[in-house]
């Protein structure tokens, strides 16, 4: 026999507010059936992007530079340019 009552119409089964934990799992479900659609969309501009001669492989590059720090491009930049030195390129 289970420890947890049966009765799934009760809205405290166990001390826990079911209406708000459905509620709740059902807005995470909700965005990630939009997530699932806008990495549709991306993957389309992609395609796009791709078709009109772009290298997808710089943009997505472009894209993780634009969201970090001026200063953590910075000194990428530059321990990339050392490196490069330090190996004759």
């Amino acid at each position: 026999m289970s420890e947890f009552p049966k009765d799934h119409n009760d809205p405290a089964v166990g001390g826990i507010a079911a209406d708000r934990l459905r509620s709740i799992i059902e807005r995470v479900e909700r965005l990630e059936e939009e997530r699932k659609g806008l990495a549709g969309d991306i993957k389309d501009i992609f395609t796009e992007a791709k078709s009109a001669g772009f290298d997808v492989k710089v943009i997505r590059q472009i894209i993780r530079i634009r969201k970090q720090e001026p200063s953590e491009v910075e000194e990428q930049e530059t321990l990339l340019d050392i490196y490069r030195r330090a190996l004759g390129m």
